[in-house]
């Protein structure tokens, strides 16, 4: 399978707080992970399988390798998709959701921007498949850290590409750019 970067172009111009010259230069990133995942699986294809082993060879080190420009690619399409100026209401069954999981909304957007400050990587808001709560996870990199049987719902990009450009090290106010931005129909679909 050969993935494809998606255009989201449309954003520019029509975000507050988050500048074209930020969202070009994060398009090209996530372009690179998605260049990088098609060369890896392609490589994965073509390389001698025999010589694997734990300690190190070509195959082992590419499927050890393989997550990072994985979900490189599809959490970064998350985080644009659920991007929009005017992005409406959060659904009223989510609204529940975040509530009986958080105690209310504000308590909500809190943990979630005291996660991004407290990490270098993602804070996924997620829907636990076990139970339907909702919880924020921070995710190291873009492979270590997150649980199992989590629905990831809003994915909020914390590296310094993400908002260098526009807040320098000022990381409070790209977080809440980030929310005044969030397009909760897009949430909305995935929680349901």
């Amino acid at each position: 399978m050969t993935h494809q970067a998606q255009d989201f172009s449309h954003l520019l111009g029509n975000l507050d707080g988050i500048s074209d010259a930020q969202l070009e230069a994060h398009f090209g990133l996530y372009q690179g992970y998605v260049k990088k995942l098609n060369e890896i699986e392609e490589k994965l294809g073509t390389v001698d399988k025999s010589l694997v082993n734990y300690s190190f060879g070509e195959y082992s080190e590419l499927k050890r390798r393989y997550v990072v420009p994985y979900n490189g690619t599809y959490l970064h399409q998350m985080y644009f998709e659920n991007l929009a100026k005017d992005g409406g209401e959060m659904s009223d069954e989510l609204r529940k959701a975040v509530i009986d999981s958080f105690g209310s909304v504000d308590v909500f957007l809190d943990e979630l921007k005291a996660s991004g400050t407290t990490v270098v990587g993602w804070v996924l808001t997620c829907k636990n498949k076990r139970d339907g709560r909702l919880q924020n996870h921070i995710v190291y990199e873009h492979h270590v850290g997150l649980p199992v049987d989590q629905e990831v719902v809003l994915a909020l990009d914390c590296w310094e590409h993400a908002f260098m450009i526009d807040y320098g090290t000022k990381k409070a106010q790209y977080l809440d750019a980030f929310v005044k931005n969030v397009d909760w129909g897009k949430v909305n679909e995935r929680f349901s």
